[in-house]
């Protein structure tokens, strides 16, 4: 990688590639644009939904390749626009495991494409496709890449403390850097997990992959890359796990490591 440069690149959104709520800086999305130039596969992966992950991809000038969204368990072909596979769950254990051990909380699950079914309002960003209220039988009806749950209520540290007891068989869950959320989905589904597949499938050596990002849902995909770097306004705890750490999202931290390799 020291001479030839990264040849896949995996880029999370939030925090990584921009400020939520904020565009792509024209920093970060010329680093981006001279890296596709150069021939690498930029992968966007993201625990956003395709529908709004795809206004990224715009920003971005990304009109082909591979995107992986809802934290890997959609594969996006980014030329037509759609998902080539989804790996989907049964929600239902989950929700019922959940309400059992923190009843106030409130689930999300989507629609891949459409939007998301939930069983009450929660802060987010849903403003893109279809938000439908229903009950948690309804919830559950059907399998979906990705269950969110939120507890108003209650602390990201005292929602930790809970689901040290739970236990769904063949799911597994993530929390959120901020506040009482999680996200539930299929049992080995991660980040991590989908881009080996996609290495694998575009035969690129291990050793020249990379990967930037900044939250917990993250953590599979630092450890994958041969080289990982996590953004300073990433917790303690996932720059801990990165071989280096770049300046902040507002500081354009992932042109400066693209910038080492790809410049316009």
């Amino acid at each position: 990688m020291a001479s030839g440069g990264p040849q896949l690149i995996a880029l999370d959104v939030d925090g990584t590639l921009l400020d939520t709520g904020s565009p792509v800086s024209e920093r970060v999305a010329n680093a981006v644009r001279a890296a596709v130039a150069a021939g690498a596969h930029v992968v966007i992966t993201t625990g956003r939904s395709v529908l709004t992950t795809r206004p990224v991809l715009t920003e971005l000038g990304l009109i082909e390749g591979h995107a992986l969204c809802s934290n890997g368990a959609v594969h996006v072909d980014v030329a037509k626009g759609v998902p080539i596979t989804v790996q989907d769950f049964d929600p239902a254990p989950a929700v019922a495991a959940l309400r059992a051990l923190i009843p106030e909380m409130i689930f999300a699950v989507e629609k891949v494409g459409v939007g998301y079914w939930a069983t009450g309002v929660s802060p987010g960003e849903y403003s893109i496709g279809e938000y439908l209220l229903v009950d948690d039988g309804a919830l559950s009806s059907e399998p979906t890449p990705r269950l969110n749950g939120w507890w108003p209520q209650g602390s990201l540290d005292e929602m930790l403390g809970l689901l040290g007891e739970l236990h769904v068989p063949g799911a597994s869950w993530v929390h959120g850097e901020f506040g009482p959320w999680l996200t539930v989905s299929r049992q080995g589904v991660s980040k991590g997990w989908a881009l080996e597949r996609l290495r694998l499938a575009l035969d690129i050596p291990h050793a020249a992959t990379l990967a930037i990002g900044d939250g917990y849902n993250d953590r599979e995909m630092l450890n994958w890359a041969a080289h990982s770097v996590a953004m300073a306004n990433a917790p303690t705890a996932v720059q801990d796990l990165a071989d280096e750490v770049t300046s902040t999202v507002t500081d354009d931290g992932v042109a400066t490591i693209l910038e080492r390799w790809f410049t316009n």
